[in-house]
């Protein structure tokens, strides 16, 4: 994936997305090269996204927060001021999403193919329950 070397891109992963990777943080850190800000939305809560980066080690210059990933876009479009603001998602309402806020839209897998990342498995649809119940007391 070329977003042209300088580092005037926004790219924005739905949580889902960096789930189906092998190594979400060495993709994190390689997209970083040819984005200027990459970061997490997602519709689940704060924690669930904050337990994710924590464990894969990922720093995100943005996350949804409280908020849902249309209202999430709509924000970091406001405030990141890039040529292209791409979002990286799993499902056709994702790339509606996408469409609804101009935002570009590119699958995980058409993504993965063009900048050479792993995916992994399929794996159990409850995998970020795992996220949610880790580090409560």
């Amino acid at each position: 994936m070329d977003g042209g070397g300088d580092g005037e891109m926004t790219l924005a992963f739905e949580l889902a997305a960096l789930q189906e990777l092998t190594s979400p943080s060495a993709v994190f850190d390689g997209a970083r090269r040819w984005s200027k800000y990459v970061g997490v939305v997602s519709d689940k809560p704060t924690y669930v996204v904050t337990n994710f980066t924590r464990k894969e080690r990922i720093r995100q210059d943005f996350f949804s927060g409280p908020r849902g990933k249309a209202e999430s876009l709509a924000s970091v479009k406001e405030q990141f001021d890039t040529d292209r603001h791409v979002f990286i998602g799993t499902t056709d309402e994702d790339e509606e999403l996408a469409d609804e806020v101009e935002w570009e839209f590119l699958a995980i897998e058409a993504a993965a193919e063009a900048a050479e990342w792993d995916l992994g498995d399929a794996e159990d649809e409850d995998e970020d329950d795992e996220y949610e119940r880790d580090d409560w007391p």
